[in-house]
């Protein structure tokens, strides 16, 4: 706690490729451990409310926030400038989670704390007339991050396990091939370069339902009101046995899934930031060498 938000530089005698000192902020249980899906995980045994690998309450959680942020946006520089030269790797942060479960204020608290160039958000809603003519991925991979990119899905592909079984918009039979699909995709994605961090936001009914009277009781919430919310929470279990059924066929070794208990909205975005942070740590970045002789070049400027 209390780390200064002024950025630490280099020096001239620092060689080129050191990458920056790595902060360590987190003790005990990293995050990607306590909040991995693993055998026999049962979503109905997670407390919404719960604040796991963390001790602290509101005030300590947002001064935690804001403790790395430097440190997450120097991780997304170095990863942007690898692509640079050469590097192909990227990040895929997937965010679900029912209506209200804090998916903007991730975009705006955790992602927002990079650098904008070096991120590509993509919100998925219903799909459009020409996106119902192709396969359900067909959506997906157009908006897949370019290398050197950290890349945000506001739902995801995994809509087409979730709402369309919810409410039969395809065949029983079509959704469920879907798992194998998914699993088979998000393979050959990490195969190719991407670190995939799929995360579901928990939250329970009743913390949805204060959030949602919020909006109905404060002018400057009418416009993120939906009337369909209403709609969907008569579906709430039968989302849950949705949600249990990705756990159980989509959560792998390759790709597995993160459940966040987001009834606390500042846990919510402490712990997928941490995710978001330990998993950048993990691809041990370096900036990339220069490609021209650098002293030839101060030379040149020097005498310019």
């Amino acid at each position: 706690m209390g780390k200064s938000k002024k950025k630490q530089k280099k020096t001239a005698a620092e060689p080129a490729g050191t990458p920056d000192p790595v902060v360590e902020t987190d003790a005990g249980t990293p995050f990607s451990d306590a909040l991995r899906v693993g055998d026999d995980f049962v979503l109905a045994d997670v407390d919404p409310r719960a604040t796991p690998e963390f001790d602290g309450g509101k005030a300590e959680g947002k001064a935690a926030l804001q403790e790395v942020d430097d440190e997450l946006d120097a991780l997304q520089e170095m990863l942007f400038a690898g692509s640079t030269a050469g590097d192909r790797r990227r990040v895929l942060l997937v965010v679900q989670g029912m209506d209200t479960a804090g998916k903007g204020g991730i975009m705006r608290h955790v992602v927002g704390a990079v650098d904008p160039q070096g991120v590509q958000i993509r919100a998925f809603k219903k799909p459009t007339e020409e996106e119902k003519q192709h396969p359900f991925l067909w959506r997906i991979r157009k908006a897949l991050p370019e290398a050197g990119m950290i890349g945000v899905f506001d739902r995801s592909h995994y809509e087409d396990v979730l709402v369309v079984r919810v409410h039969d918009l395809v065949p029983p039979a079509q959704w469920a091939r879907r798992y194998a699909t998914i699993n088979e995709f998000e393979q050959g994605l990490v195969d190719d370069g991407v670190t995939l961090i799929k995360v579901m936001l928990h939250i329970s009914p009743e913390e949805q339902k204060e959030r949602l009277t919020e909006r109905l009781e404060r002018p400057d919430k009418y416009w993120k009101y939906n009337p369909g919310d209403v709609d969907e929470r008569a579906h709430w279990e039968a989302y849950q046995e949705a949600y249990q059924a990705v756990m159980d066929r989509c959560s792998t070794e390759a790709a597995p899934w993160f459940v966040v208990p987001a009834d606390r909205k500042w846990y919510a975005r402490l712990a997928v930031q941490r995710l978001l942070l330990e998993h950048l740590r993990a691809l041990d970045l370096r900036w990339p060498p220069a490609d021209f002789d650098v002293e030839a070049e101060q030379e040149r400027l020097a005498a310019s």
